[in-house]
């Protein structure tokens, strides 16, 4: 990693792929990742970890399955969230957004457990084919 300043838009110009998260830095055993997101990811869970979402730029809807029920909050440019471990979810983001999070180093995009991953997504690592 870099013990220099990085530039959050130097990082997400340098790649197209869609889904598919970069480590841009670590903080202790926690990567901080960032993605450019557009329509729809799976539905999933992390068993053991919360999940921290920063939108940089558009807008990212979550859904969740909570016991009250399933909703879905819409966060903004400058939002953030943090999804509670062991509740699934699923984000999406209807017109693109570039996103940051922060979990666990190894953290697997899909979850623990997840629905049936698309054909144009590795299901060991949960990054998109073809970047």
């Amino acid at each position: 990693m870099s013990h220099e300043p990085i530039l959050l838009s130097d990082a997400l110009a340098s790649f197209d792929a869609l889904w598919s998260p970069r480590i841009v830095t670590r903080v202790n055993d926690y990567d901080v990742r960032i993605a450019k997101v557009e329509g729809e990811h799976i539905w999933h869970v992390h068993d053991d970890t919360d999940e921290f979402f920063l939108v940089i730029d558009g807008e990212l809807h979550i859904s969740l399955r909570e016991t009250e029920g399933e909703r879905t909050v819409l966060l903004p440019q400058g939002a953030v969230f943090t999804v509670p471990r062991g509740t699934e979810h699923k984000p999406y983001a209807p017109t693109g957004a570039a996103i940051l999070m922060f979990e666990p180093a190894g953290t697997l995009t899909v979850g623990d457990r997840h629905d049936e991953v698309p054909d144009h997504v590795d299901s060991t690592t949960g990054h998109a084919l073809n970047p």
